[in-house]
C-alpha cells in the first residue's frame, strides 16, 4: 500500500483527522461540550461547518454522476440547494440560535420543541427523536456507502472490507472529540472539498482544449446534454429545485446555527457559506458535465465509470493527476463523507442520550455518565448504518434523497413556522411533524406523479400546523412572552 503515493496521501489525511479528534478531546469536558461545543463557534467555522456537514459524499459522487448521465438539466438541484441555503440563513439561523438558548438552553431539536411549546406530555420529544433516528440512520448509511466506494477504489479491496474500514475512519474522531472535533475537521474538509471541485473541472477542460471545445464535445455526444430543460417536465424541475426546502429541517445543519458564538457572527457566516456553496455545486456539476466529454474522447478509460457512474470524480482524479495530487483529491471525497457522517452520528448520539436516556431513564445522570453514554451511542448508530449499507448496489444519491425529504417535511415547516408565528402551539407541531413524515414515507412508496416527496410533505405538514394550531387553544402567556423576547433580541442583533 505504501508504495502507492495516492494511498500514502489518503492515509495521511485520515491520520490528520484522528489527531484533530484527540486535540478536541482536551477541550471536551462535559456532555454539553461533546454535543454542542459550548456554543463557541466563530463565523468562519460556523459557515464552513454548515457547508461541510450539508454536502455529503453525494456532492462529489452522486451529483457529478447524475450530470454525467443526463447532462446539465440535472443542475436544477444545485440551483434549488443554493437558494434554499440562503433562505435558511436568512429566516432560521439567527432566530434558532437565540431561541434555543432562551428555551432552557436547548441542546437538541427535540429539546427545543419541548421547551418552545411547553409540552409536559413529552410526546413532541419522542416523536421528534424517532424521526431523527429513522431518517438519520438511512442518511448515515449513504455516507457509509460513499466511504466504502472510495476505499474500495483507492486500495483495491472488497466492498465488505472497505465498508468497515471507511466507517471506522469517521467513527474514531467522532467518538473521541465530539462536536469540537467535528467542527474543526469540517472547516479543513470544507476547504479541501472546494479546492478539489474547482481544480478538477479546470484540468478536464484544459485536456479537452478549453471551455468552448469541451462544451462542443459534450454537445456532440448528445445535444440534449447542454439543454437545461432536456428530458425535464414541470414536475421534474420542481422536484429538483424543491431540494432547497429540505434545509429548514436538517438537524445536522440546524445544530450549527445553535452552536454559533452569537447572532453577531451569522451575517458574515452567511456570506462565506453562500460563496462556498456556489463554488462547490458549480464544480460538482462541471465535473459530471465535462467528464462525459472526457470519457467519450478517451474510450479506453470509459470502462472505469461504465459500471457505476457515481465514480466519475474518483476516476478523473486518478487518470488526470500526479498520484500525490490524486491522493489529495481522493481525500476530498473522504472529507465530504466524513464531515456529514460525523455530524449525523453526533446528532443521533445526542438524541439518544439527551432525549431518551436523560429524558426518560436517568434524569439525574451526571456529565461524565452522559458523555460516555453519548460515545457508546455513536458506536451503536454506526453499526446499524453499516448493516443497512451492506448492499453493494446501494446508490448514494437515492439514499440521501429519501432521508433529505424525510427531515425537510417532518421538521422544516415546524421549525420555520415556530420561529415566525406566535400562535403556533404544541398540537400544531405534533400534527406537522407526523403529517410531514407520514407523507414522505407513503409518497415514496407509490411515487405519485413522479413528484419528489418533499413537496407534498412540506405542503401538507404546513397545512396541518396551521389547522391544528387554530383549532386548539392559544399558547399561554409565558410562551408568547418568550417569543417576543426572541424577536426583540434578534432585531437588536
Amino acid at each position: 500500500m505504501f508504495s502507492n503515493p495516492t494511498a500514502v496521501t489518503f492515509t495521511g489525511y485520515m491520520i490528520l483527522m484522528v489527531v484533530l479528534g484527540f486535540v478536541a478531546w482536551r477541550y471536551t469536558r462535559n456532555f454539553n461540550d461533546y454535543i454542542l461545543g459550548g456554543r463557541s463557534l466563530g463565523g468562519i467555522v460556523t459557515a464552513l461547518s454548515v457547508g461541510a456537514s450539508d454536502m455529503s459524499g453525494w456532492l462529489l459522487m452522486g451529483l457529478p454522476g447524475a450530470v454525467f448521465l443526463s447532462g446539465i438539466s440535472e443542475s436544477w438541484i444545485a440551483i434549488g440547494l443554493t437558494f434554499g441555503t440562503f433562505l435558511n440563513w436568512k429566516f432560521v439561523a439567527a432566530r434558532l440560535r437565540v431561541y434555543t438558548e432562551v428555551s432552557h438552553n436547548a441542546l437538541t431539536l427535540p429539546d427545543f420543541f419541548t421547551h418552545r411549546f411547553k409540552d409536559d406530555t413529552r410526546v413532541l420529544r419522542i416523536l421528534a427523536a424517532v424521526v431523527i433516528l429513522v431518517f438519520f440512520t438511512i442518511y448515515c448509511a449513504s455516507g457509509v456507502v460513499a466511504g466504502a466506494r472510495l476505499f474500495e477504489n483507492t486500495f483495491d479491496m472488497s466492498y465488505d472490507r472497505a465498508l468497515w474500514i471507511g466507517a471506522a475512519a469517521t467513527i474514531v474522531y467522532v467518538f473521541i472529540g465530539g462536536f469540537l472535533a467535528v467542527s474543526w475537521t469540517d472547516t479543513f474538509q470544507a476547504s479541501l472539498m472546494c479546492v478539489a471541485l474547482v481544480v478538477t473541472p479546470i484540468v478536464v477542460m484544459n485536456d479537452l482544449g478549453g471551455f468552448s471545445s469541451a462544451v462542443e464535445q459534450v454537445r456532440a455526444i448528445d445535444p440534449n446534454m447542454v439543454n437545461m430543460l432536456s428530458h425535464q417536465t414541470f414536475i421534474g424541475v420542481l422536484s429538483l429545485v424543491a431540494w432547497g426546502l429540505g434545509y429548514f429541517g436538517q438537524p445536522h445543519i440546524l445544530v450549527r446555527f445553535m452552536a454559533a458564538r452569537s447572532i453577531k457572527v451569522i451575517p458574515r457566516a452567511c456570506r462565506i457559506s453562500l460563496v462556498w456553496m456556489i463554488f462547490c455545486l458549480g464544480g460538482a456539476v462541471s465535473v459530471g458535465f465535462f467528464g462525459s466529454a472526457y470519457f467519450a474522447a478517451h474510450v479506453d478509460q470509459a470502462a472505469l465509470v461504465t459500471e457505476n457512474h457515481e465514480r466519475v470524480f474518483i476516476v478523473l482524479s486518478q487518470v488526470l493527476f500526479n498520484p500525490w495530487i490524486g491522493g489529495i483529491l481522493m481525500a476530498a471525497i473522504l472529507a465530504a463523507v466524513m464531515s456529514t457522517l460525523s455530524c449525523q452520528l453526533l446528532v443521533c448520539s445526542s438524541t439518544l442520550t439527551q432525549d431518551f436516556y436523560r429524558g426518560f431513564l436517568r434524569p439525574k445522570a451526571n456529565q461524565w455518565e452522559l458523555l460516555w453514554f453519548g460515545r457508546m451511542m455513536v458506536l451503536l448508530i454506526s453499526f446499524v448504518s453499516i448493516f443497512i449499507a451492506m448492499d453493494p448496489q446501494s446508490l448514494v444519491l437515492s439514499l440521501v434523497s429519501y432521508a433529505w425529504a424525510g427531515f425537510g417535511a417532518a421538521f422544516g415547516p415546524v421549525i420555520l413556522i415556530s420561529l415566525w408565528w406566535k400562535r403556533m402551539n404544541k398540537y400544531g407541531a405534533m400534527a406537522g411533524m407526523f403529517v410531514g413524515a407520514a407523507t414522505v414515507l407513503i409518497w415514496h412508496q407509490f411515487n405519485w406523479f413522479g413528484l419528489y416527496e418533499i413537496v407534498p410533505g412540506f405542503v401538507f405538514a404546513s397545512i396541518a400546523i396551521f389547522a391544528a394550531s387554530l383549532l386548539t387553544k392559544e399558547p399561554d402567556e409565558e410562551i408568547c412572552e418568550t417569543f417576543e423576547r426572541v424577536e426583540a433580541e434578534v432585531k437588536a442583533g
